[in-house]
């Protein structure tokens, strides 16, 4: 059923920032698997330098230091003299009326089309016994997080290095939300543009606060995008809208102190599938004649994919017994015809897009080894296909993690967490100071008491 939404009318970039500056260890973790094909976390910088040469960006905007800096300067010295004229506060609280009058009717907008998708939605599940018992472990599941989503909600809504519902396109859910470091005063820096998950129904910009408030205490920018979720989208609309998101991270990052040159694209579950359906896509695009392109693969210095799922003809059977049912998810695809073109592992392997294959970055999986969602073996079988058709790829497998464990428990059972270093070891390759920034900080406080935790790994629906 398509869905037909008033157009949302796009506030100018003044008036979307000015309204998000608002005021505002106790268990050893378990050890991880790595899994490397020829190349290593160490060579993604040295191997990057290395192909510059031979592939530069399509695009303009990979800008110099030199450059990012000077604009950056620009703009503070015009806002300060723009903050010191008095002749400027009636506009300025005119248009901090006209914000909150639009954010009013934005989050009026997305109560009603969230609550319709939900109607519409519990219609496609019918009453199966199965998604049933999912929703029941779901709200136990969420129950016994909530100390952690309440403080994760306050940092959302109330910090100041949120910057939320940023539009970057012409459909109702084509927003993101930036996470800014506190100090953007040290030259540009590397950014990390997330695709939630969400199994292609319930993805929200949101579910990435957690992971961009970590990110952004370490010196790095997230952009959390979102996207049209089944069934006001399906897979097409969703690789669609991922792709015109990360052209405006491409495109638009140094405006807020990003260095367009170091930015890595992620997904986590169905959005780790969705980024790497829309990271060969847009490979596939560069070599067609007469294709027009927004932004380069070439400007993605790595793929991270987290507890991701790359060949559908695999997952079909194994979701419907998981309670997916397969009527569903195969609606969601747009059919069995499409499995293929939207199978990563499967698409890799093709002969007629060898040449495509070789543009893509380093791609880099990480999986628990005790997810029940999507096996890792997921991921395994990916890397391996990668490799075969001489892609660089890795894995890190973590024992016993489950497919919640490495995206929420454990960043909220505080201390350090693997997961998050080992991404940072890659984003802060060949940056000493980083890495020895990384190496003396502080381990993070606890959110949710231990007991808690374990419960919720015990009830956990995924």
């Amino acid at each position: 059923m398509q869905s037909q939404m008033l157009p949302i009318t796009m506030p100018s970039p003044t008036m979307l920032f000015r309204t998000e500056n608002g005021d505002d260890v106790d268990d050893e973790q378990h050890s991880r698997l790595l899994l490397s094909s020829s190349s290593s976390s160490s060579s993604l910088s040295s191997n990057k330098d290395d192909n510059s040469k031979e592939k530069m960006p399509f695009l303009s905007r990979a800008l110099s230091y030199t450059h990012i800096t000077h604009l950056i300067s620009n703009k503070k010295k015009h806002k300060r003299r723009r903050g010191n004229s008095s002749d400027d506060s009636l506009p300025s609280f005119s248009r901090q009326q006209s914000t909150l009058t639009q954010e009013v009717t934005h989050a009026a907008s997305e109560t009603y089309l969230i609550t319709r998708l939900g109607f519409e939605l519990l219609r496609y599940l019918g009453v199966g016994y199965r998604w049933i018992t999912k929703f029941l472990a779901l709200g136990c599941y969420a129950m016994l997080l909530v100390p952690g989503f309440i403080q994760v909600g306050y940092y959302y809504y109330r910090s100041r290095q949120v910057h939320r519902g940023i539009v970057y396109g012409d459909q109702p859910r084509n927003r993101l939300d930036l996470y800014l470091p506190e100090n953007t005063d040290d030259g540009p820096m590397p950014v990390v543009a997330f695709i939630t998950g969400g199994a292609w129904i319930i993805g929200y910009k949101a579910w990435g606060s957690l992971l961009g408030q970590q990110l952004s205490e370490r010196g790095v920018i997230m952009a959390c995008i979102d996207y049209r979720n089944f069934p006001q989208g399906t897979m097409s609309d969703m690789v669609k809208d991922a792709s015109e998101g990360i052209s405006f991270v491409c495109n638009n990052i140094a405006d807020y102190g990003g260095d367009p040159n170091r930015i890595y694209l992620m997904g986590q579950s169905a959005g780790a599938h969705i980024a790497a359906c829309t990271l060969l896509e847009q490979a596939t695009k560069e070599l067609g004649e007469g294709d027009k392109t927004s932004w380069s693969v070439s400007q993605i210095k790595a793929y991270f994919g987290l507890s991701g799922g790359y060949d559908l003809f695999k997952l079909v059977d194994y979701f419907h017994e998981r309670g997916l049912y397969r009527s569903i998810f195969l609606s969601i695809m747009e059919g069995d015809q499409s499995l293929r073109r939207f199978s990563p592992e499967v698409r890799v392997q093709d002969p007629s897009i060898r040449s495509a294959v070789q543009l893509l970055p380093l791609i880099v999986l990480f999986h628990g080894t005790g997810d029940y969602s999507i096996p890792c073996d997921a991921s395994k079988t990916f890397v391996d296909a990668l490799q075969r058709v001489g892609a660089q790829a890795e894995l890190i497998l973590y024992e016993g993690k489950t497919h919640t464990d490495v995206f929420l428990q454990d960043p909220m059972r505080g201390g350090k967490d693997e997961l998050f270093e080992d991404i940072l070891s890659y984003i802060h390759a060949g940056d000493s100071a980083a890495l020895a920034k990384d190496a003396v900080a502080p381990p993070r406080r606890r959110l949710v008491p231990e007991f808690m935790l374990k419960l919720a790994h015990k009830v956990s629906p995924f």
